[in-house]
């Protein structure tokens, strides 16, 4: 089993004729996704990979009624546009690949697909896989991916896209496969965070155990931390939290992501250390102990 995406993924892609829609379209169709349609509006009538082009989501729908998911890879400015446009039309799963979206725009996208029941991955999600299956987004590259992500019983979510391949590499070289690979963002505003995704990972049947890669900014990690101590995430759970050097950063530093920054009382290095430790996380300090701790723990 897995979260988000399977066989049964159906995609549209929200801004298909741009040079990332386009990749991710290529790369999605070689993995074996289900891609049935884009939009781009005036541009209706192409073709991107042999995939239709239309005008609008309502038309594509008309056009192919199974479409389940939305891919994002439009321009920072009119992703609140396209995000309305999805969740107007109720596409259950939206991700959003592009990066430097406002956080007002995150805000309203969020709460509008709350009041809907849509869910939304991202913004600045390199997207998610789950190997074997179905991946939506630019994860991974297609010519490696089978050397990256591998099926088995691991879940990983991560702020950062590179780490979530760095990470599935990792597994995948010690014989550890995954269930499915998410990458949430960096942003200070995110649709999915990591309780939302352990949440659907303590459902997930195949699931045994789930990798979280955090940085300092935010309160993303506390609150997954949180949900593991009041044991509604019953399953175990490795950490590794990028940003010790930033312990002695002076409060309100932004690094990296825009989420990124450090305050006071939380989303420092050591507040997200302590309360996944005091959670019975298992915190490491390299990405290599990862594989490690894991085979302990699920005795392979």
């Amino acid at each position: 089993m897995s979260i988000l995406v399977d066989q049964k993924t159906r995609v549209l892609i929200q801004g298909i004729t741009g040079h990332e829609g386009a990749r991710a379209c290529r790369e999605m169709l070689l993995y074996g996704t289900r891609v049935l349609a884009g939009v781009t509006p005036g541009k209706g009538g192409r073709k991107i990979e042999g995939v239709s082009v239309y005008d609008s989501i309502r038309e594509a729908m008309l056009r192919h009624p199974g479409i389940n998911t939305s891919l994002i890879a439009v321009p920072a400015p009119a992703v609140r546009d396209a995000a309305a446009e999805a969740i107007a039309n109720d596409i259950p799963l939206v991700n959003i690949l592009t990066e430097h979206v406002t956080v007002r725009d995150s805000a309203w996208i969020l709460a509008a697909a709350r009041s809907r029941g849509v869910r939304i991955v991202g913004p600045s999600s390199v997207g998610i896989i789950s190997p074997g299956k179905a991946k939506v987004g630019s994860i991974g590259s297609s010519a490696v991916e089978k050397k990256i992500f591998s099926p088995g019983p691991v879940g990983i979510i991560s702020k950062s896209g590179g780490m979530t391949s760095e990470i599935g590499i990792l597994l995948t070289r010690a014989g550890i496969g995954q269930s499915t690979a998410v990458g949430i963002g960096g942003d200070q505003i995110i649709g999915s965070d990591f309780a939302d995704l352990l949440m659907l990972f303590e459902r997930d049947r195949a699931t045994k155990a789930v990798v979280l890669f955090g940085e300092v900014g935010g309160s993303y990690e506390e609150e997954a931390a949180r949900l593991v101590l009041q044991r509604k995430f019953t399953k175990p759970v490795v950490a590794i939290i990028a940003g010790y050097f930033t312990k002695d950063l002076p409060p309100a530093t932004i690094l990296g992501h825009a989420g990124a920054i450090v305050s006071r009382g939380r989303g420092g290095y050591y507040s997200k250390v302590s309360a996944l430790k005091k959670a019975g996380v298992h915190v490491v300090n390299t990405l290599e102990d990862v594989p490690q701790i894991l085979k302990a723990i699920l005795r392979l």
